[in-house]
Formats: structure tokens, C-alpha cells, sequence
């Protein structure tokens, strides 16, 4: 008995040496063959970063199924999962191109349905529309042809009118602030809200909803303005901001949001196609170069000479008491 089970663990000793115990046996392969089949075969994926890949696209599927997609806190998870799996992957894989490809064929949630996980197709529509403002608004300033001159201030302000078709008249601010672009970032975008407390041409600026990163639903109530000819207007409007370099645009124009309706005693106003761009001027990165393309459409009937006194000087207003609240915060509180 015991000759016999030494002989049967030495037999598939053997066998397991020789691949015999194998269901299927590998077939022997010449260096040149191994060679070809290792060019064209792409790499495998360690078992650590297969795991994580699998468990990653369950969660993403999972926050597909309708009964679960609202909850946001469960997309989030997936989209950091992912990122947390491709920043490990990224400077260990022999190309880049390798692992994304090979990670879209295996899961189309890194491709065109991931943004159907993170946005409802109405947060969608506000991303789009922020994003077309902004480039109908870029596409008018680039135009330098056919500006007249509305005024010229003696610290070199100045705004600049033209009329442009299917939008109408639009007015262009042109000023050069004496703090770093940073400094009015943090004012304009990240402290919009506090607008009301040093520009008195508003009284309010209300977020209603962010949509990631870059877009916002906002609800500006604006004062009355030239002696009270022009009463209170609101405005609701999507506003979207983009940073490139040395360059920062915000964007915007009037937006539909069914959970701000339009205001008893105030007059619903729209804006066109506006932004603001921001970037140190030339020569002097401690000072901003500020553009600021206005197009408003008051609403209400009002003669065109007191709507282009108002707006002309509405921007002149604006680039007074930004200064004057750039230059009574501390600095420290500045992040330049």
C-alpha cells in the first residue's frame, strides 16, 4: 500500500511536469513563435488592478439601474473609484493610450454614458447652454471691427458699444485693475454672492443650484436705476466659468428655472449672450486686465437713449466699487 501511493504521487509529479494532468496541453513553441505571440498579444493586466477594474464598473453599472441613479452619493463613489484606479494605473502602464482603450472596450461608462451617471439630461441642457454662451460671447469680442467709443474715463475706463445682429446692442467694458487676477477670481466667482454688499446696482445674488465644477443657476435682483426710471428687474441666468492658463471667462445668459418664477412687483429682464475675461496684463502680473461684454434686454417699454445711459453707466458703476472692495479687504484674505 505504501509502495503504491509513493508511486502515485511520483506519477502525477510527473504529470504535472510534463503538463499531461492538464485538460488541455499547451502546445511547445519555438522562440520566434513565442516572440510573434507575445508582440501581438497585449499585455495582461496584474490581478490587483483587474480586481479593482471589476469591482469599479459593478459600481458604476449598479448607479445605471433607474431605481438607484438619483442617488448621487453612490455616483460619486464610482466616479472616484475610477479616478483613484486610473491615477494608480497612469505612470505604470507602458502607453496611455493602452489602458484607455482597454478600459473603454470593457465598459462603456468611461465613454459617452459616464456623463448620463453624473447629470440629469436638465443639468445637462444648463451645462450646454453655459458652454454656447460663452462661446457666442468669446466670438463677439473677437471681433475687433465696428466698436464705437460710449465713454472714456480719466483713469483710462472706458466702454465701447456695438450692435450685433440677432442679439442687438452690446457694450464692452475695457479697465485694468491694480490686483493680481486671483484677487478678483475670488471676488467675482467665488464670492459672487456678496455682490450685493459693495456694488449697490444689486441687491442680491442668489446660487439656486451648481452643476459641477464650472456651472451655476443664479437669481440677480438688480436696483432701480436713473432716478428710478428703470424699476427693479430680476434676472435668472446660467452662468459658466472656465480658467486656461493665465486666462479666466465667465459666462453667462438667461436661463429657464421652474423653482424661481418670476417675482410679483419685478420685471423678469434677460440677459444675452455676457462674460467677463480676466487675465494679468501684459507686463504687470500683479495687475488684471478686465473685459467685460454686456448685453441686456430690459424687458418693458423704455426709449434707447435711457437703456444705453443705463447699461454704459452700470459698467463705469461696476469697475468703481470693484476697486473700491479690492482695495478695503485686507490682503491677507486675498490668496495671491
Amino acid at each position: 500500500m505504501m509502495k503504491h501511493s509513493l508511486q502515485l504521487e511520483a506519477f502525477k509529479a510527473q504529470d504535472a511536469r510534463s503538463g499531461r494532468g492538464c485538460r488541455t496541453q499547451r502546445p511547445t513553441l519555438t522562440a520566434q513563435e513565442r516572440s510573434q505571440k507575445h508582440h501581438h498579444q497585449p499585455p495582461r493586466l496584474p490581478h490587483r488592478q483587474g480586481t479593482m477594474l471589476l469591482a469599479t464598473f459593478k459600481l458604476c453599472a449598479g448607479s445605471s439601474y433607474r431605481h438607484v441613479r438619483n442617488m448621487k452619493g453612490l455616483r460619486h463613489q464610482a466616479v472616484l473609484a475610477i479616478g483613484q484606479e486610473l491615477n494608480w494605473r497612469a505612470p505604470r502602464g507602458p502607453t496611455p493610450a493602452a489602458w484607455i482603450n482597454q478600459v473603454r472596450g470593457r465598459g462603456s461608462l468611461l465613454g459617452s454614458q459616464l456623463e448620463d451617471t453624473l447629470y440629469s439630461d436638465q443639468e445637462l441642457a444648463y451645462i450646454q447652454q453655459g458652454e454656447e454662451a460663452m462661446q457666442r460671447a468669446l466670438g463677439i469680442l473677437s471681433d475687433q471691427e465696428g466698436w464705437k467709443k460710449e465713454s472714456q474715463q480719466a483713469n483710462g475706463d472706458e466702454v465701447l458699444s456695438k450692435v450685433i445682429p440677432d442679439v442687438g446692442k452690446v457694450f464692452r467694458l475695457e479697465v485694468v485693475v491694480d490686483q493680481p487676477m486671483e484677487r478678483l477670481y475670488e471676488e467675482l466667482v467665488e464670492h459672487m454672492e456678496a455682490m450685493g454688499e459693495w456694488n449697490p446696482n444689486v441687491k442680491e445674488i442668489k446660487v439656486l443650484q451648481k452643476i459641477g465644477k464650472d456651472t451655476v443657476i443664479t437669481h440677480e435682483l438688480a436696483a432701480e436705476a436713473a432716478g428710478n426710471l428703470v424699476g427693479p428687474r430680476d434676472f435668472v441666468s446660467v452662468r459658466c466659468t472656465k480658467r486656461r492658463g493665465s486666462v479666466c471667462v465667465l459666462a453667462g445668459m438667461a436661463t429657464h428655472y421652474g423653482e424661481m418664477p418670476e417675482q410679483k412687483g419685478v420685471i423678469r429682464a434677460e440677459h444675452g449672450p455676457t462674460c467677463m475675461v480676466l487675465h494679468p496684463l501684459a507686463g504687470s502680473p500683479s495687475k488684471t486686465k478686465l473685459t467685460w461684454l454686456l448685453n441686456i434686454d430690459l424687458k418693458g417699454w423704455l426709449p434707447k437713449t435711457i437703456i444705453n445711459q443705463v447699461l454704459s453707466q452700470t459698467q463705469v458703476d461696476f469697475a468703481n466699487h470693484l476697486r473700491q472692495r479690492l482695495e478695503s479687504r485686507p490682503a491677507l484674505e486675498a490668496r495671491c
